[in-house]
């Protein structure tokens, strides 16, 4: 693992030849790779969180300015509650997953008559090669990409934003002196610390395989429209929750603040509830005093106001904002939520405002995660199986997107692309596959044609 300020190209070559490598390296070795980051940032702790509170400060005049957004800010901070020890178990968490190479999915075999036998293809997982993985403010990614990186065998080249410098070089320290006495590649995990444009690595797609941008909407889709190399994220984490009028009220109470407050800045967070009409005065206003009591600025139709305005007491009323059409597009990253009315015909069945509330998410998600709050199990199967969104959950929280909620041990992002990896991409997400043939003489040439031999297909099992 090495800090560079080499060429991109120089930085892409070394990180390709180093993943050759890296992919036929023993598990064994990989696992103490990470036992030995682990490590090291533990007994590196105080360093790494004084530079954090370094980069904190600088970006918290930053926000004061206008010139860094309070997301950002709060993306940035290791100190938060909880994070530093999370991102330490999702190395562990990671060192004890089951090794995803040379782990084939399924095989089959090509067997007519006795004679024939012995042609086996399999189809086999291998790492996607070389990782770029591009992050502003995020610096608990350093840790996140590397254990992921190694523990799948592809190689990493990491490039942070200014916002997070004193904290990269810290936790990037405290990664390389731990990695230099490991068999994993010095070149197999790059920390770019170059100022120079990211917009050349972006070209380096001959040794580059895959773009991970983790950031801002701007990051993300900048980084689509500047390179030709396969990129994995998201734009936008604009949630939304679904209140049917059977949903149990205190469990709609507890997951929609979940879902806004745990943590606003989460791409996770939701940020549009809608509201079926005759939970207007059921559901509503309990969710709504809980929501205002944490401060959470409430941007309301016409009809959820009006209900609003007569449940709760005044000085929680006067609190009430009215929606403008562009919140229901709108990612806030902060304690503001949009609340829409779900209006079905008089008279028609549940069905139908289900498929209002799904025609709406489906137009104005940015299908990330979505949730529907109901005690009927029928809506919520016809909700998930309807919901074109990367994760669709069914009285839960939003929050629960996660990967190492799912048992991922972590994450290197969130995928809503519609492609083999999608939702918190873990292990599986950064692994391909390859097709492998063992024969013994076999030639294509004597299959086919009248008196040629026949092609049988069958499974195999797996041993």
């Amino acid at each position: 693992m090495s800090l560079t300020d080499s060429s991109s190209e120089q930085i892409a070559k070394a990180a390709s030849v180093a993943s050759t490598s890296l992919a036929i390296l023993p598990s064994i070795e990989r696992n103490d790779a990470l036992t030995a980051i682990h490590r090291s940032l533990f007994q590196a702790k105080e360093t790494i969180l004084a530079a954090n509170a370094h980069d904190v400060a600088l970006a918290s005049q930053a926000a004061a300015d206008g010139e860094l957004s309070q997301s950002a800010l709060k993306r940035l901070d290791l100190s938060r509650p909880g994070k530093w020890d999370e991102m330490l178990q999702g190395i562990l968490d990671v060192r004890e997953l089951e090794d995803p190479g040379w782990n084939p999915p399924w095989s089959y075999s090509n067997q007519t008559l006795i004679e024939y036998a012995g042609l086996v293809l399999e189809r086999i997982a291998c790492p996607i090669g070389v990782l770029l993985i591009i992050f502003e403010a995020r610096p608990e990614v350093i840790a996140n990409i590397a254990a992921l990186a190694i523990k799948s065998g592809n190689a990493a080249i990491l490039k942070g934003g200014k916002e997070s410098t004193a904290s990269f070089l810290a936790i990037s320290t405290a990664i390389s002196s731990a990695l230099g006495a490991t068999a994993v590649p010095n070149a197999a995990i790059q920390l770019v610390t170059t100022r120079d444009d990211i917009a050349s690595l972006l070209k380096c797609d001959k040794y580059i395989d895959l773009v991970i941008p983790r950031g801002s909407n701007e990051l993300v889709r900048t980084t689509k429209e500047r390179t030709r190399i396969p990129v994995l994220g998201h734009a936008d984490g604009l949630c939304s929750i679904y209140i049917h009028p059977d949903a149990d009220l205190q469990l709609s109470v507890r997951v929609v603040t979940d879902s806004k407050l745990d943590y606003p800045a989460a791409c996770n967070s939701v940020e549009t509830l809608l509201v079926h009409r005759e939970a207007l005065d059921t559901h509503l206003p309990a969710i709504a005093s809980a929501l205002l009591e944490r401060g959470c600025s409430l941007r309301c139709d016409a009809a959820s106001k009006t209900a609003l305005s007569t449940a709760l007491p005044a000085e929680k009323a006067l609190l009430l904002q009215a929606a403008a059409d562009e919140d229901y597009d709108t990612e806030f990253l902060s304690p503001i939520l949009a609340i829409k009315t779900v209006v079905p015909p008089s008279g028609s069945t549940d069905e139908v405002a289900l498929t209002l509330a799904i025609a709406h998410i489906n137009s104005h998600s940015s299908h990330h995660t979505d949730a529907i709050l109901t005690s009927s199990p029928s809506l919520a199967m016809k909700f998930k199986a309807s919901v074109a969104s990367a994760c669709v959950f069914s009285n839960t929280s939003t929050r629960m997107a996660d990967g190492m909620r799912f048992g991922f041990g972590t994450e290197v992002g969130i995928s809503t692309n519609k492609i083999h990896a999608r939702g918190p991409v873990g292990l599986e997400g950064l692994c391909i596959y390859k097709y492998i043939i063992d024969g013994s003489g076999h030639v294509a040439g004597d299959y086919g044609g009248a008196d040629g031999k026949k092609w049988r297909h069958e499974r195999l099992p797996i041993d």
